[in-house]
């Protein structure tokens, strides 16, 4: 059937004809009496009629210009452009178009000369189209125009992986934030918008034309770059220095505004996004199609490798490529300086060098002067910073009610359902606060008042807030050199370290003795104790898990004698440890209170004790309990999200299997580096402690020199225990084996240069 209406409209007497793969249409390669052109049929809808007229006027103007080759519009028999046909049975709008040679841009060697000559030839098509004017471009709205990116929302679904999905809502997200408020400012045209890998054309390794102008847009000029530059740079292992190429020649040209290369780091990010939404949708809609899958691959990939860039770094590159000097934010003296006028010393700073922070996303956090740092220290961000389902359920509560427990709402009820749920029973009941420091003091008052008595027992090194009664319970505060001393009702208890303790094995015979002392303490106190208070892991003693068989054997003696039993999960909950979802579920037993705070809320103020009716009900005869902020809509609404993404991107999971690789990595070290003395841990809470030689003996120095070159690697570790030897990691939920194998990489590079020394 075609090659009857090519051979009718067109006269051809030699005729070839080859289908081309395409996203939506179908085209032909046409070689009509030794020349080759391109049929494109459409479906008839009006719409898609008037863009293709539109195409047409716009291809046919620019043939008048010369700057570059450019298909133009061959005529029917009757002397028209566009006609309607029927094929096979349907009818398609159908045109012909000559046909360009050259080498797609995807097939030949990238070199600097030629993505010099993309910037020029980028340029010349816009200086062209600058003056052109369509209504029908103009009214053109669609999601493959970067301009109206949330077209593309409606997809993030069909995307299989829900990693990816957050990735891909984080973009979106800073888009709205930092791309949208600024688009009334850009300066538009009509765009090509597709400059891609496969519509661009080489010879002789210099752009020689540019095709398939289906995309036509009338939007903000710089997203023909953006757009351009996404596709040079998918398989980059520099991308910005490769950018800064196409952008520096196109600028010799076509001049490009100060405002256009602060938002072009989101442009960019927005087209990857847009790319891999498409692609996520027409594979389910129809996977047969592998053009349209062509490129995601790459866009995932690309996309990834954004998210580790900081975008203080991408804009200052793109300024220097157009002339502009870098953006140069406040020393780091002054910065310094202006703190301690305001803020007391009392509050310090990590590394011996400041980190001067300006924006964060997932496991990488971004300093001012635009160095990206790998985050595997802060557990405050659970689910990842600026985790974008996090945000967004802050943002929406917010606009619509932020009030306090005292009246009824939907939020708390949810939340508090959904919280409860992840515990056994009989812990049935949740008092909401603001901190983990906050529900300490709460749960110490919930056990006096429960057992009518005081004493309290607490773990050797434990932290439980910064209250008094939270300073009081903790040994890592009171028996510090400037800390107060251990008051009269606390009793401390040895911890059960395996490593640095006199019992040593994780057979459970260790625990077992180490809580038979403990018992024995209890025993012979003058008086009974109101509670029992340790974390899991005892995470400011230097990573310490408990030994195997302590908790199993202390906590039903502390009962014997009237006490109730407390797990702290601050720092190790919410499926951190890996095999668990709490760190009391490791050692086999169930607490009567737990204190909930850090992670909660993913870096919002939240805090929480979980607790049981019986205790509950006791508690509530006393003095009204309330918190100000504690339970409020938009905290629920956080936490509410933190639980979802912790599920549906499966991160107690990915918390076991990276943090068994994580760990494996340390082990391999030690046995190159006798300095590593010990590595424990569970999940993505780890500590390795650091030695002299094959002694014991704590090398406070060596630790502190690691966590500080590897901080000048832009890479985030702390150091803790009571020598301050212990390197602890406890990255957001989202650490990869990638980024495990990053920490484990240059830690071995470190310790080879130390002992090279």
């Amino acid at each position: 059937m075609i090659d009857q209406l090519i051979r009718k409209e067109f006269g051809f007497q030699e005729l070839e004809i080859q289908k081309l793969v395409g996203y939506e249409n179908e085209n032909y390669r046409i070689t009509g009496d030794g020349v080759k052109y391109v049929f494109k049929t459409y479906n008839d809808d009006p719409e898609t009629l008037a863009l293709v007229e539109a195409e047409n006027n716009i291809l046919q103007s620019l043939q008048k210009t010369g700057n570059l080759k450019f298909p133009a519009p061959v005529s029917f028999s009757d002397g028209s452009y566009i006609k309607c046909i029927k094929i096979a049975g349907e009818k398609k709008i159908c045109r012909m178009l000559t046909f360009l040679e050259g080498e797609f841009m995807a097939e030949v060697e990238h070199t600097e000369n030629l993505f010099q000559s993309f910037g020029r030839s980028l340029a010349l098509m816009d200086l062209d189209l600058q003056p052109l004017s369509n209504y029908t471009i103009k009214a053109r709205q669609w999601e493959w125009d970067i301009q109206y990116l949330h077209f593309n929302e409606k997809l993030i679904k069909y995307i299989p992986e829900a990693k990816n999905r957050s990735l891909v809502r984080y973009f979106m997200q800073q888009f709205r934030e930092n791309v949208f408020p600024v688009l009334p400012d850009l300066k538009r045209s009509i765009i090509h918008n597709d400059a891609n890998e496969w519509n661009v054309l080489v010879n002789d390794g210099e752009v020689s034309g540019i095709i398939d102008f289906g995309d036509l847009v009338y939007s903000p000029q710089i997203n023909e770059l953006a757009i351009a530059i996404t596709y040079a740079s998918f398989d980059k292992k520099e991308p910005l220095e490769w950018a800064s190429i196409i952008l520096k020649f196109y600028h010799r040209v076509l001049p490009i505004e100060e405002i256009e290369v602060s938002v072009l780091y989101y442009l960019i990010a927005a087209r990857l996004c847009t790319c891999v939404c498409n692609a996520a949708y027409s594979k389910k809609e129809n996977p047969a199609n592998e053009y349209t899958q062509i490129s995601v691959k790459r866009a995932w990939r690309m996309l990834h490798r954004w998210i580790e860039i900081c975008p203080v770094k991408a804009e200052n590159v793109f300024r220097s490529a157009i002339g502009l000097p870098a953006r140069e934010p406040a020393r780091m003296e002054s910065m310094v300086e202006q703190r301690h006028s305001t803020i007391s010393t009392a509050l310090s700073l990590s590394y011996r060098s400041p980190l001067y922070m300006q924006k964060s996303a997932f496991q990488y956090m971004y300093d001012a002067y635009g160095n990206t740092f790998l985050d595997a220290y802060n557990n405050i961000p659970h689910v990842g910073h600026s985790h974008p389902r996090v945000v967004e359920a802050g943002q929406r509560q917010m606009t619509k009610l932020n009030t306090n427990t005292r009246y009824l709402y939907d939020a708390l009820n949810e939340y508090s359902e959904k919280l409860l749920s992840k515990f056994p029973k009989p812990l049935d009941k949740v008092f909401f606060v603001n901190s983990g420091s906050a529900a300490s003091d709460l749960a110490i008052r919930m056990a006096q008042e429960y057992t009518g008595l005081d004493n309290i027992m607490v773990m050797e090194h434990g932290y439980h807030g910064q209250t008094q009664t939270g300073i009081d319970i903790s040994d890592y505060k009171f028996s510090n050199t400037r800390g107060e001393g251990k008051k009269d009702y606390i009793l401390k208890t040895a911890i059960p370290d395996t490593y640095r303790g006199k019992y040593t094995g994780n057979d459970g015979s260790a625990g077992r003795q180490y809580a038979l002392e403990a018992i024995e303490q209890v025993k012979t106190a003058e008086k009974s104790l109101a509670a029992f208070i340790s974390e899991p892991v005892v995470g400011c003693g230097g990573q310490v898990p408990l030994a195997r068989g302590y908790l199993k054997a202390l906590y039903p003696e502390i009962r014997k004698q009237g006490g109730v039993c407390i797990s702290d999960e601050v720092q190790v909950g919410f499926g951190r440890l890996g095999n668990s979802y709490w760190g009391f579920e490791e050692h086999g037993v169930i607490p009567d209170i737990v204190i909930l705070g850090k992670p909660m809320g993913n870096g919002h103020p939240v805090g929480a004790v979980v607790t049981t009716t019986e205790i509950a009900d006791r508690f509530s005869r006393g003095v009204e309990f309330f918190s100000s902020f504690g339970g409020n809509p938009v905290s629920c609404a956080i936490g509410s999200a933190v639980l979802d993404v912790i599920e549906e991107e499966k991160l107690q999971e990915n918390a076991k299997t990276v943090g068994d690789y994580y760990q494996s990595l340390f082990r391999e070290l030690q046995k190159d580096f006798q300095c590593i003395g010990d590595v424990r841990g569970s999940g993505l809470f780890i500590g390795i402690e650091i030695v002299k030689s094959n002694e014991r003996e704590p090398d406070t120095k060596l630790a502190d020199l690691i966590k500080n070159a590897l901080r000048d690697q832009f890479i985030l570790i702390g150091t803790d225990g009571p020598f301050d030897n212990v390197l602890k990691t406890k990255p957001p939920m989202c650490f990869t084996r990638e980024n495990a194998g990053q920490v484990s990489m240059q830690i071995f590079e470190i310790l080879k240069a130390y002992f090279k020394q």
